[in-house]
């Protein structure tokens, strides 16, 4: 199985294998090796909540084991999701391959971290997927984790101990996020598709219309300035889905990503007791 990476900056995490030995060196030293021998598991064995460590650091590489660790421990990832490819007969290729993992794994990983605000630094969605010699032997598994490129963290990045509120407040969330970055064109230039950011739109403005109506039922005062603001960012989302040229698309396209701007979420978020720093990846975006 290959360790791709599923974010928008492309970086990729340390992969390969190496095979571990007892050797003949101290006696701390030879019980931490004979615990990492034990501790090692095949990639095709791996299940959710899951922490381990690679076996070492070649970049974007195959990678036949993996070290399970308690969680408490520091370790470099957690195993966030799975899924099965299914619908294909012929193995599509690695970035076919990619793709797919690429397109499954975030609504996958959603079911395990619902606040991914909540992510320790560094810590970005990385992915284990089958590769053209494993496809031959049956494999059609997908690995969701998250892992960090730089360092160690500690700790499950499970959250189970959210209200019907937060629970409310991050489906939303998520989905309209998705439907934006899950519908965004391959062209850079709107005027090279605006079918396609047209699309996009309307599909932000479902999420979003969506989105506003699970929010009703919280009667917290920020969130329901949120609401408000959400409802004016889906009006123009729709505007933009339906503009009859490229100037009324952009003014409401203009005004609709705006609406959805992470950082106006803040004071809603610390008040349903939710994490309240910007990811660094969507700050940067909305700073432009």
């Amino acid at each position: 199985m290959i360790l791709g990476v599923t974010s928008r900056s492309a970086r990729g995490m340390s992969a390969a294998v190496a095979l571990l030995a007892i050797g003949a060196v101290g006696c701390a030293d030879a019980i931490d090796s004979a615990k990492k021998v034990v501790r090692q598991r095949s990639v095709f064995s791996l299940t959710p909540g899951d922490c381990y460590n690679p076996n070492s650091g070649a970049a974007e590489s195959e990678e036949i084991s993996v070290e399970i660790v308690p969680c408490g421990e520091a370790h470099k990832g957690q195993v966030v999701g799975e899924f099965t490819i299914e619908g294909e007969s012929e193995y599509p290729g690695d970035d076919g391959t990619s793709k797919i993992a690429e397109e499954g794994c975030p609504a996958e990983s959603q079911k395990f971290i619902s606040d991914t605000w909540a992510v320790p630094e560094g810590v970005g969605l990385f992915i284990y997927y089958p590769t053209s010699e494993s496809w031959k032997t049956g494999d059609r598994a997908v690995s969701c984790t998250y892992a960090k490129e730089s360092g160690t963290f500690s700790g499950s990045l499970q959250d189970k101990s959210l209200n019907a509120e937060q629970l409310a407040y991050l489906k939303g969330s998520n989905a309209v996020y998705e439907a934006l970055w899950g519908n965004q064109p391959e062209a850079d230039q709107i005027e090279d598709d605006l079918p396609g950011y047209k699309k996009q739109a309307k599909a932000v403005s479902a999420a979003l219309n969506t989105h506003v109506t699970n929010l009703k039922g919280v009667k917290q005062p920020q969130t329901v300035k949120l609401r408000a603001q959400l409802e004016e960012a889906a009006d123009a989302w729709e505007d933009a889905a339906s503009a009859g040229n490229m100037d009324d698309f952009y003014v409401a396209y203009d005004l609709g990503f705006t609406g959805i701007d992470p950082n106006k979420s803040v004071a809603a978020r610390k008040e349903l007791k939710l994490a309240t720093t910007v990811p660094a990846e969507d700050a940067e975006v909305w700073t432009g």
